[in-house]
């Protein structure tokens, strides 16, 4: 095959290639935006074509009392969730990266289970295991189900960044007689911060999206967002629920923009540490 031949086999390869990334784009992404216009439709009903444009449904939900205790639910379950399953997932990663003994990949399935397990089962089985302890329909029982599930994302994020994580710089500094609490202030956890951070906002957003755990948990004054929204679904089928799908979906973008910028600063704060070790 000539150079010319190979050359437009690859273009035309390169095109193919586009068109179907772009056809798998749109079909990901399609119903996602399909509902974002019926936030602003005039009708009573969650349907198409609009009848027209109006924004009295985002008026009720903000005037809401219900979503309200909602949002209030769901952050005051959120973000304590997050804070527990950050420290536990960032020291869990950091143990089983610096630690090496018999039966660290059973340990390590065993914490990263809650990723593939089905939600339901995990629901159950915490349901079960807090009804003796009274910590069914609590905040309590929720928070620490919600950083339970929530841990394994921190522990793979901070895995990561552990992974091109230079201990030499660790041990110079417990040679220069730095306690490790200091090592890890001063040198590991500056370094391992873009982890962490992707890691609390993965757990958050598990968190807010979570819906199952709070139906066998939760008591009724306890709705979260997601508990909320499905039994609207299943009551009154109005554009209101589209509206903090909206809401929901913009929070979701602005949360992957954050975490591709911390991204891009540990490549960078890499490719720094490269050059000056180099």
């Amino acid at each position: 095959m000539t150079s010319s031949a190979r050359t437009l086999t690859e273009r035309w390869a390169s095109l193919a290639l586009a068109i179907f990334s772009a056809g798998v784009l749109v079909f990901l992404v399609a119903p996602i935006l399909a509902i974002l216009p019926l936030s602003v439709n005039d009708s009573a009903f969650l349907t198409y074509p609009l009848r027209g444009f109006s924004t009295r449904w985002y008026e009720a939900v903000f005037a809401s009392d219900k979503w309200r205790l909602a949002v209030q639910n769901s952050f005051l379950i959120g973000l304590p969730a997050t804070l527990v399953a950050t420290v536990l997932g960032t020291m869990a990663a950091i143990g089983l990266s610096l630690a090496d003994f018999r039966g660290k990949g059973i340990v390590t399935a065993m914490m990263l289970s809650p990723l593939v397990v089905p939600i339901v089962i995990v629901a159950v089985a915490l349901y079960f295991f807090f009804a003796p302890l009274g910590l069914t329909q609590s905040y309590t029982g929720l928070i620490i189900a919600h950083a339970a599930l929530g841990s394994p994302f921190v522990v793979v994020t901070v895995g990561a960044a552990l992974a091109s994580f230079d201990r030499n710089l660790a041990r110079a500094a417990a040679g220069l007689g730095a306690p490790p609490l200091v090592v890890f202030q001063r040198i590991m956890l500056p370094l391992l911060r873009p982890g962490v951070i992707s890691g609390a906002l993965f757990a958050f957003a598990l968190s807010l999206d979570e819906v199952v755990t709070v139906l066998l948990l939760g008591a009724p004054h306890q709705r979260t967002i997601p508990r909320e929204m499905f039994s609207g679904l299943r009551d009154s089928l109005n554009p209101s629920i589209a509206v903090v799908a909206t809401l929901l979906t913009v929070l979701a973008v602005f949360l992957l923009l954050v975490i591709e910028w911390l991204r891009v600063r540990n490549e960078r704060l890499r490719r720094r540490e490269g050059r000056v070790s180099g």
